[in-house]
């Protein structure tokens, strides 16, 4: 196989992701789009290290997965935490950040 074909399939999950986060206002959809560009870009740089033979690509793909582990804790459990609040998940809906509200 050749690179190409990877760096076009890391491409279209980048792009799905990017579409996923822009056009939908549900927290766990836009979690999950942040997951698939997290692992298009972990795609990526393990075929940057298997085309240019360095480990180092492989290692930083280890410590991302290692990342995006705990990342989906936390994020899971403030989906959990903002539903239990309010049982609704729009995005929209969520202004407790925002500051000097009116």
């Amino acid at each position: 196989m050749t690179p190409n074909l990877f760096f076009m399939l890391a491409t279209l999950l980048f792009s799905i992701g990017l579409v996923g986060i822009v056009s939908r206002r549900n927290l766990f959809v836009v979690y999950m789009s942040i997951e698939l560009m997290l692992s298009a870009i972990s795609l990526l740089l393990v075929t940057f290290s298997k085309v240019l033979d360095a480990g180092s690509g492989s290692v930083m793909a280890l410590l991302m997965i290692a990342i995006i582990a705990s990342e989906a804790a936390l994020f899971l459990a403030m989906i959990v935490h903002l539903y239990r609040g309010s049982r609704a998940l729009d995005s929209d809906r969520f202004n407790m950040l925002k500051q000097g509200s009116d």
